[in-house]
């Protein structure tokens, strides 16, 4: 049996990553944070001095940029061209550009062929040696994998998501544009704010982390119990004179 898949979408500030990376901890699962290859996408662009307006060279650095994530809850890391870039990419000149790459389509397309591949491996082996992955983002549930066993939509008040941001120490005003500015351009070509068929929809404007990892669990504990039920459904309902048969 192949691992679990946790899918966590949502905007910026509402704990996703921080709820994401406890649940992948606690259940010695992969952590991937797919903002972080849109965001080392965009820091090698900015440092090659590619033109982010001409899509298609955007999308030549992206097929080809040599990068190599770690993908350890307890301390995810981004290498790009053997350094690690994992503080680099948070920094508010990337913040502030990154919707230049998540909003071009090629790249987008490029980036999603990449994550899909990353969660695959993590189901049968890689960091987490086939137990699984939690991968967030804003378009996991929907796209790079609507058929994971757990999806989640995380949302929160607008107000509570920049107070949250600006707690972690950025500037408040920068806070603002680059959170509530990367959610107005990121919408333009994904859905991240209403939750899709099938999506559990978790508000955490007055949950404390705790809560909404807690809340994220039972979801996959619910999972592979429907999962361990349809197995042995699967079982019983074998027909023994058939592999009699084939014996």
């Amino acid at each position: 049996m192949t691992g679990v898949s946790v899918a966590i979408d949502g905007p910026a500030g509402t704990g996703k990553s921080t709820v994401a990376r406890e649940v992948a901890r606690r259940l010695r699962l992969a952590y991937f944070d797919t903002g972080a290859t849109y965001r080392v996408a965009t820091l090698w662009c900015m440092r090659e001095g590619v033109d982010l307006a001409v899509q298609e060279d955007v999308t030549a650095m992206v097929e080809t940029m040599n990068v190599a994530l770690v993908l350890d809850p307890k301390n995810p890391r981004v290498i790009l061209e053997e350094e690690d870039v994992s503080s680099l990419i948070r920094a508010d000149a990337v913040a502030l550009t990154v919707s230049k790459v998540s909003t071009n389509l090629d790249a987008r397309a490029a980036l999603g062929r990449w994550q899909r591949e990353i969660i695959a491996g993590e189901l049968e082996g890689g960091f987490s040696e086939g137990r699984g992955i939690v991968t967030e983002g804003r378009d996991i549930t929907t796209v790079i994998a609507p058929d994971a066993d757990v999806r989640v939509l995380m949302t929160a008040d607008e107000d509570v998501r920049v107070a949250r941001r600006a707690g972690e120490g950025a500037d408040a005003l920068t806070v603002r544009e680059a959170v509530l500015g990367r959610d107005r351009k990121d919408a333009t070509v994904v859905q991240f704010h209403t939750a899709a068929d099938g999506v559990t929809t978790l508000d955490t404007t007055d949950l404390t982390i705790e809560e909404a990892v807690n809340a994220v669990l039972r979801l996959v504990a619910e999972a592979r119990v429907e999962d361990d039920a349809a197995v042995e459904a699967g079982v019983e309902a074998g027909e023994p004179g058939d592999a009699e048969h084939e014996a």
